[in-house]
């Protein structure tokens, strides 16, 4: 197996960004660094020479994992493969030990290997990796041999401190080390945010670029994560930060690696776009015209304006698979791949570099996606990691909270309205309609937190149905505390139109509702009027513009995260348990062995195609 350059750990450093940066407004540690502020990472190898003036340099990439270390259960743990007679199958795919057996397998007899990610590797993770602030995914990634990664919107969820000890190492400043006399290591690969800046120094909180050398051979790479990081954030997360615009950022670098004399580049970007085919295996040319063919979404545009200079460029955000071909501004084809999410898809890219010029040849890259399938062997070393994980984490995880009679989908899911997302709701109305709990009308949940399905095949020892603790951790893993609001009627109708307009008007977001609310959304028609007006009401009674709502949610969309600005105008707010909290109330309220919750109808939102 060809070694990949490792990365000297005593070079890694966050930079320091001010006192107003983070939550608990403490500077960011920041380690000591052989270059001055803002200079790239660099990898070197020693081990001999090569030979050839075309070198064939293979790139392995993966994003969006989530910290997703064992195999994902339900529908969230298949993908769909195109086979060779144009029919489709569903496959199981996923988890980290797999994972890291097909890694290990595809870089047998390449002697130029680099591994690399797309950001939102970690955050918004199951219990196994979440409940330990995501030191056991950062040890899987390092067992993986990663080499880079960009960092993306969920590295920011427990803010910029935390994200520097992620990145440099050191025991979580509340609950301590977790394994007696071994304190967490950190990462052994840099994290790039080249668009990440501190808002008062203006310079970059991540080193924004990483060149991997091995043999002469020399390709630089820069890490974006998606300019409207904070919309999609917690505001606490991303405090005192700027993200800048990805095309900008990545011209702007891609000048200062050809200075340094590096001209091979690839692109690291957290955004990504939607193929007009849902298979892994499914190519496209990129025209991003959404008539059948191609990949739609802000990729487009911004693959269509980075400097022709880079080379390739690795994507993630969207949970999709893809490869597609997109033209650069001289219209000339580029790369542009996105492997899925959750571990369950490795892009495998040869980049054919050419020892004269030092560039790749780009009419030579050559990519597919290929699928994490579970019928290889399991890595003994990731498997070990993960029990000693599990051992830890066992009392809490292994609780029951419920019971439920089927699987209920909610990531999964690809309807507007998700059974699960109803299930969330209605816990979170009933825990805070009393009046000493904030004295709740309706609650609304958004979609993109619900991280996984409730799968009644048991996932251990607790029996079919039942709910652990780390199955509801799993779904609900952001912990986010519940806020009630005073609500005008004008305004929670303009929040439902907000779904399907300004910043969602081209990937809406559709929120979850409580019982009681119900309302049509047409989705013949565009825009705003989506939602249709006059339909939306509250116990069959239409929602008054003048009148004021209870209305509960948690702290991201009381916050107007998601695009949801009209949320942000509520008052008289009350804040409330966690959402965790209330889900497991919930459950153990309406549930039983002899009465498991049944699979809702999801039928409050009338839609009409």
């Amino acid at each position: 197996m060809a070694a990949t350059p490792r990365k000297n750990k005593t070079a890694r450093r966050m930079l320091a960004a001010g006192a107003g940066l983070v939550t608990v407004g403490a500077l960011v540690a920041a380690m000591p660094s052989a270059g001055a502020a803002g200079d790239e990472f660099v990898s070197q190898s020693t081990n001999g020479k090569g030979w050839g003036r075309m070198v064939d340099v293979q790139l392995l990439s993966f994003n969006d994992l989530h910290g997703t270390l064992e195999p994902p259960s339900g529908s969230s743990g298949q993908v769909t493969r195109l086979k060779e007679d144009g029919t489709t199958e569903k496959v199981d795919a996923g988890g980290v030990e797999y994972l890291a057996t097909h890694l290990r397998d595809a870089r047998e007899g390449n002697r130029y290997s680099i591994t690399a990610g797309a950001g939102d590797l970690i955050g918004a993770s199951p219990m196994l990796s979440g409940l330990f602030h995501d030191e056991p995914t950062i040890g899987a990634l390092n067992a993986l041999d990663l080499d880079v990664t960009s960092v993306g919107n969920h590295e920011f969820d427990e803010g910029a401190r935390e994200l520097a000890r992620m990145q440099n190492g050191g025991c979580h400043p509340t609950a301590g080390c977790y394994v007696d006399g071994k304190p967490f290591g950190g990462a052994d690969f840099p994290y790039l945010a080249a668009n990440v800046t501190d808002e008062k120094t203006g310079k970059p909180l991540l080193d924004p670029t990483f060149i991997w050398e091995k043999d002469g051979v020399r390709i630089g790479f820069i890490g974006v994560t998606l300019e409207g990081t904070p919309n999609v954030v917690t505001a606490e997360g991303v405090k005192g930060l700027k993200f800048g615009d990805e095309v900008e950022t990545i011209n702007k670098y891609t000048k200062i690696l050809e200075r340094k004399g590096v001209k091979s580049i690839v692109a690291l970007i957290h955004e990504g776009g939607m193929p007009a085919s849902g298979a892994v295996n499914y190519t496209c040319d990129g025209d991003g015209d959404g008539d059948g063919e191609g990949v739609s979404g802000a990729i487009v545009d911004i693959a269509k304006n980075v400097s022709p200079q880079v080379d390739a460029m690795v994507t993630g955000h969207t949970h999709q698979a893809y490869v597609c071909s997109i033209p650069d501004p001289n219209g000339k084809p580029r790369l542009v791949t996105s492997a899925s999410s959750f571990g369950k898809v490795y892009t495998d890219t040869t980049l054919t570099y050419d020892r004269a010029t030092k560039d790749i040849v780009r009419t030579a890259v050559d990519s597919a996606n290929h699928v994490v399938t579970r019928d290889v062997p399991k890595a003994g070393d990731l498997t070990q990691l993960i029990e000693d994980w599990r051992a830890l984490a066992a009392p809490i995880a292994n609780r029951p909270q419920g019971f439920i009679a089927a699987d209920i989908n909610g990531r999964g899911s690809t309807a507007y309205e998700k059974p699960l997302g109803d299930v969330i709701a209605d816990a979170q109305l009933e825990g805070l309609a009393p009046a000493d709990k904030g004295g709740a009308q309706l609650a609304l949940m958004n979609p993109g937190g619900i991280r996984a399905d409730l799968v009644y095949k048991q996932s251990g020892s607790e029996g079919d149905g039942v709910v652990t603790y780390g199955e509801s951790f799993t779904v609900q893993p952001f912990t986010n505390m519940m806020n009630v609001v005073d609500l005008t009627g004008a305004n929670l109708i303009t929040a439902l139109k907000q779904q399907v307009s300004g910043s969602n008007l081209n990937s809406i977001k559709i929120l979850q509702i409580s019982k009681g609310l119900t309302y049509t959304l047409d989705m013949t028609k565009t825009g705003a009027d989506r939602v249709v007006d006059g339909t939306i009401k509250l116990n069959g009674e239409p929602i008054d513009p003048s009148k004021t709502y209870r209305v509960a949610m948690n702290e991201f969309l009381a916050g107007g995260g998601d695009g949801f600005g009209a949320l942000a105008t509520g008052t008289n707010k009350l804040v409330g348990a966690s959402d965790l909290d209330l889900f497991n109330a919930y459950l153990a309220a309406n549930t039983s062995a002899a009465n498991p919750l049944p699979v809702p109808a999801a039928d409050r939102i009338t839609v009409v195609k």
